[in-house]
């Protein structure tokens, strides 16, 4: 691992074909009933095995419901009476919350303040057009002292349309440079037999940690 691995901001001079591209919620809902989800991950993160409450944000109850069966957790759910259609579900334990909403709407939740982010698949799922939207959302809930885990990935956009979508470097930096301190940590060669199907021949994961500047 790499923790003085430069960002490269040469622009991909593709970057701005998928810029129009859109996904509905009803559509990343949809993915979970066809089971297109060969993004989620069986185990999960053991973030809350450590002493930590964790909150997520979720557009699709089957996913939720789905993450307490499978870490085999008892757990609760109630409306959320500031989000019109939206859903709380606790774990039992109480140190696990999941919102069941669009992530645009949940500032209205009141969420409060973290000290740490781990975006996994969020950034990249997020629809271009959006993304200005996300990182503002993003850093106003972030404390002092806050450190920003995310997860980008690296491929031609130019053969596959997304979701996932590509994030380039110098849009990363435009999205929290001013902000945040950004490092790469890490650059991995994410690339598996799947992902012939959407016609690319590389694709790199990029781990990057935000910190305040």
């Amino acid at each position: 691992m790499n923790d003085t691995m430069p960002l490269d901001m040469t622009e991909h001079p593709d970057t701005e074909v998928q810029k129009n591209r859109v996904l509905s919620l009803e559509e990343w809902q949809d993915k979970w009933v066809t089971r297109q989800i060969a993004f989620h991950q069986e185990h999960g993160h053991k973030f809350a095995d450590r002493g930590h409450t964790v909150v997520g944000v979720e557009i699709s109850e089957i996913g939720i419901r789905e993450f307490f069966s499978e870490q085999n957790l008892s757990y609760t759910e109630e409306p959320l009476t500031e989000i019109a259609g939206a859903k709380v579900f606790k774990s039992s334990s109480g140190n696990i919350s999941l919102y069941c909403c669009n992530i645009f709407d949940l500032p209205r939740a009141n969420i409060g303040k973290f000290d740490r982010i781990w975006d996994r698949g969020a950034l990249v799922a997020i629809n271009p057009g959006d993304r200005d939207r996300y990182a503002d959302f993003i850093l106003s809930t972030l404390r002092k002292g806050f450190h920003y885990l995310v997860a980008v990935l690296s491929y031609d956009p130019t053969k596959y349309a997304g979701p996932p979508f590509y994030v380039s470097d110098a849009e990363f930096k435009r999205l929290f440079g001013t902000k945040c301190s950004i490092c790469c940590l890490e650059e991995a060669d994410a690339f598996e037999e799947r992902h012939k199907a959407w016609g690319i021949d590389y694709i790199f994961e990029k781990l990057y940690l935000l910190t305040e500047k």
